[in-house]
């Protein structure tokens, strides 16, 4: 199974085009939060058979989309969260301790603009970064891909625009 997760797209929608163009084939896309209403033009783009999971951002002021989504990816129990209610500006601390309070084992987030990625007693904390304005030394925008490999474990690589 092959899943591309991106976050923070802002409207700069030409970006997450060409991921998706780059990165196809993939079974699953996860879009942190602040699309800022494209999201109609993403599910657009996206073959049949892909499935699509978005969760509002502090961005997305007139989105019916939920704040928050629980989600299972193999043997992966996951959240899904745009970030800003657990204030991961500050750190990923309260994130790591709903994920604990919830028997979740991966969390996946944005909002910093910035690529992370830690495993906290055998909870994956992942954020791709933004694909429109990247904070992170560089300033390149990125996303990231998680790959279950044939005993259902997960690699994640983090990829930046071309």
């Amino acid at each position: 199974m092959k899943v591309l997760i991106v976050s923070d797209t802002h409207r700069k929608d030409e970006n997450l085009r060409k991921v998706i163009e780059e990165t196809e084939p993939f079974d699953m896309l996860i879009h942190l939060g602040d699309s800022e209403g494209s999201e109609d033009k993403i599910a657009g783009w996206l073959n049949k058979d892909c499935e699509l999971y978005m969760v509002s951002g502090n961005n997305d002021f007139f989105s019916n989309l939920d704040r928050e989504k629980e989600i299972k990816i193999g043997q992966y129990r996951t959240l899904l969260t745009h970030g800003h209610y657990y204030n991961v500006s500050l750190g990923v601390e309260r994130l790591i301790q709903e994920a604990k309070d919830r028997n979740l084992n991966l969390v996946m987030y944005g909002h910093t603009h910035r690529p992370f990625y830690e495993v906290h007693n055998g909870i994956i904390v992942i954020n791709p970064g933004s694909l429109s304005y990247p904070r992170q030394e560089g300033r390149k925008p990125s996303y990231m891909l998680m790959e279950l490999d044939e005993q259902n474990k997960a690699h994640f690589t983090l990829n930046f625009l071309r």
